[in-house]
């Protein structure tokens, strides 16, 4: 209901501007995003009084008979920051409201836990009444579909454009961006702007659903567990909420706390609570969160004394987060849990140990009911699982974090490093074999020691500290730098599958996803400035065709300059066009990423997608101007001036790590190897009358034609060989008996060809061979 101020019973006169500035609050008061801060003592739509503590002893609003009655406030000038309009309360007023609360009920009254953040009350108090004194303009919003809409500064919403648009637009809107910026739903816009309405089909409207379920959850786990809340975060599919462990002790959490915490949430969403944003300084976020000792120390460590930051209030929960979230919790149709785990403050074992809780929500429950089935056949695609039951690798707790490949897991491996050497020779790579240990006086001068020593193993040596190395780049640059180098050498392009090491925490080791001890396709390009664009162009070549050899769809996006770049503004203009000039031409869709870059340069990430539809990063082109010159690299004869030029250095990956393209391919092919990789190529199975020793010579005749062959001559029958066959994933099955001896052939079954023909199929051994060398050749 709006009101307009009509003076009314025993109090004094107002002025016009005290009139409109009380008629605005109380307008202001009714909206969804304000009104639980107040309790209301209800009759009806005209009778009320609302009455709030925002840092005053006490301060009531009274509507009468659909009249705005007037607002008051106590006689506290000490917490006075501009002039009020608000007139004293005296006993006569005292005496009247108790006379009018008298038959009135509480209505949307807040709980008196709600009394545990007064901070952000009285903040958001002063916050309100800033805005309201904001001067209203008419301004001009252009949405993203051309039309312009009129509105009022500070008082129209990005929803309020989108009801204007449609009913549907409006019901499915979860974020906005305005002006290019992510902007709350509710957040008033504050002039001329351009809008673009977000569903949950945007990338960014999904992250925008999701923080704020990570915020219900923290509610949830805040009230059902009594834990201090100390982060809340996105995964890569979904949201987590970090805690302390329940005040239960010897207690943490398990499934079992699931469907309870669930059902709290669902609650939440029911009542369609909404989300506060706030901006507060670092002091008032020091007050805000007085009982949160983790809070205090990110506030302490990672703000300075004149910043601020967003704040968002959820029912109990608040939490710093500079992106926006949804109006309410109604959108949040569909939540689950999915797992819990161990996680340390600030992803540091020296810390406090934590308690991380992982869900995952849809504005719809159809949306969730296609991601359970997505989880259910990425369980069955899992990498550890296949790993385990096809003999590839397991893990040992005698050496964390790096695995042991079995006889099959390692032909994978090998092949993986044969296939991408064979692009090496093709693209005119020199590989070189670099120390795996170096003196740490290599590191400090390449800059990694700074800012990577905690995640590097180190060892004293002869009473020096070395480092086994956690990447190749620094052992190339000694290289190069071994003596001159002149700029017919260049382009000069260095590979490496040297073995790294990185002290990744425990709690973040996954499989093969994640491990301490690993190799890649490591690669070092030295070239000039003017040669950066043709460089490029050929890795993106090699790029294309691996990934199309896996099957792999992928994306590029292109990082710039970040705002603490080092070096030449014009070398970097030059660098970035002409990495933007090569994207053009290789004719693949990409993104501009602004200022994602790295400190030293440029980069180009390259994000795959898999099987599942799930995008990874594997291959890195990046570009280094800073470590040439830590390591005064120099070129010669560049011009006539004799003057040597400083090289630039590509940083260049395809498959990333192997154990983590490894995991990948597993679940990519859910253990059904191409046959140029699979390790399971052919079994030879033998009847029940057949010649073991013909069967050995088959067996042989393909071995050493350069093919992975076993052969079961166990006593099991010929059906539950076949069948053992095809669940371990063998590309042919040849069936050998006497027909098969006498005629020198075998009955070939394949895989991947459920015809009649592909069922059994007589072939000369030599033949099948050769059908064999043709599918062998694919990967070249």
């Amino acid at each position: 209901m709006t009101l307009t101020f009509t003076q009314s019973g025993i109090y004094p006169s107002f002025n016009s501007e005290q009139k409109e500035e009380l008629a605005f609050l109380h307008n202001a008061l009714n909206k969804d995003y304000v009104i639980d801060e107040w309790d209301c003592y209800y009759v009806d739509d005209n009778n009320y009084v609302m009455v709030c503590d925002l840092g005053y002893p006490f301060l009531a609003l009274i509507v009468k008979d659909g009249e705005f009655w007037g607002v008051f406030e106590s006689n506290d000038y000490a917490k006075r920051e501009e002039k009020h309009c608000y007139i004293d309360i005296t006993q006569e007023h005292r005496d009247k409201l108790e006379e009018l609360e008298k038959g009135f009920k509480i209505k949307d009254s807040i709980e008196e836990a709600s009394l545990k953040v007064p901070a952000y009350k009285r903040i958001t108090g002063y916050i309100n009444s800033s805005n309201a004194r904001k001067p209203r303009e008419n301004i001009a919003i252009e949405h993203s579909d051309g039309r312009v809409f009129e509105g009022i500064s500070w008082e129209t919403t990005p929803l309020d454009i989108a009801k204007q648009i449609s009913k549907s637009v409006a019901k499915r809107a979860v974020a906005a961006k305005v002006d290019g910026e992510l902007w709350d739903l509710l957040r008033p816009l504050e002039a001329n702007a351009q809008l673009e309405i977000l569903d949950f089909e945007s990338k960014e409207a999904q992250q925008v659903l999701w923080r704020s379920s990570a915020l219900v959850l923290a509610e949830a786990c805040q009230g059902y567990f009594g834990s201090v809340i100390v982060d809340v975060g996105l995964s890569k599919a979904g949201f987590y909420c970090d805690m302390t462990g329940p005040q239960q002790p010897g207690h943490g959490v398990s499934q079992t706390h699931y469907k309870p915490l669930e059902e709290l949430v669902k609650q939440a969403v029911l009542e369609k609570q909404p989300f506060q944003r706030l901006v507060a300084n670092r002091d008032e976020l020091k007050e805000i969160f007085a009982d949160n000792p983790y809070k205090q120390r990110i506030i302490n460590e990672k703000m300075s004394h004149d910043s601020k930051a967003v704040v968002y209030r959820y029912a109990q929960a608040v939490e710093i987060w500079s992106e926006p979230l949804l109006p309410s919790s109604e959108k949040i149709a569909a939540f689950a849990l999915l797992n819990n785990s161990a996680s340390y403050f600030l992803g540091d074992a020296k810390n406090d140990s934590l308690q991380r809780i992982h869900g995952i929500s849809f504005p719809d429950k159809k949306r969730m009911a296609e991601h359970k089935k997505l989880l259910e056949e990425a369980a069955r695609r899992d990498h550890r699982k296949i790993g385990r039951e096809q003999e590839l690798f397991f893990f040992h707790e005698l050496s964390p974090g790096s695995a042991f490949f079995l006889p099959h897991g390692t032909r994978i491996y090998n092949k993986l490093m044969q296939f991408i050497r064979g692009k090496y020779w093709e693209h005119g790579f020199e590989e070189v074999v670099t120390p795996n240990m170096f003196n740490t006086e290599l590191w400090k001068q390449s800059g990694h020691w700074q800012n990577y020593q905690d995640n590097m193993f180190k060892l004293n040596v002869d009473q020096q500290e070395f480092a086994l190395k956690p990447m190749n780049c620094p052992g190339h640059c000694l290289m190069f730098g071994m003596r001159s180098r002149s700029y017919r050498e260049l382009p000069l392009r260095f590979a490496d599958f040297g073995v790294l090491h990185r002290n990744e925490a425990s709690g973040a080791l996954a499989g093969l996803a994640r491990v301490r001890r690993f190799q890649q396709d490591d690669a070092h390009i030295f070239c000039l400035q003017g040669q950066v664009k043709s460089e490029i162009s050929l890795a993106f070549l090699m790029l294309r065709h691996v990934y199309e050899v896996f099957g792999f769809q992928f994306k590029l996006k292109l990082s710039t300059r970040p705002d603490n770049f080092v070096g030449d503004i014009e070398v970097w203009d030059q660098a970035e066009q002409q990495l933007q000039e090569a994207l053009d031409e290789f004719g693949y869709p990409w993104e501009l990423n602004p200022g994602d870059g790295a400190f030293y340069g440029p980069k180009i990430d390259i994000v795959i997608c898999d099987a599942l539809g799930r995008d990874q990063q594997c291959a890195t082109i990046q570009l280094d101007f800073q470590l040439p010159k830590r390591f005064q690299l120099q070129v010669l004869g560049v011009d006539a001036s004799g003057k040597p030029e400083q090289p630039v250095i590509i940083h260049r990956a395809v498959l990333g790590s192997l154990e983590r393209m490894m995991a990948m391919l597993i679940e990519h092919y859910a253990g059904k190897w191409p046959f140029w990789l699979s390790p399971r190529q052919v079994i030879v199975v033998p009847t029940s009358n057949a010649d073991h020793t013909h069967v050995e010579q088959v067996k042989q005749q393909i071995h050493k034609a350069g093919f992975y062959v076993d052969a079961d001559v166990s006593g099991d029958t010929l059906n539950k060989k076949i069948r053992n066959a095809e669940l371990a994933q063998y590309n042919f099955i040849c069936v050998v008996g006497e027909q098969e001896q006498l005629h020198g052939c075998v009955n070939v079954r394949s895989r991947d060809d459920a015809s009649a023909k592909g069922r059994g199929q007589m072939l000369k051994i030599g033949a099948f061979i050769d059908q064999l060398n043709q599918l062998n050749s694919i990967s070249n």
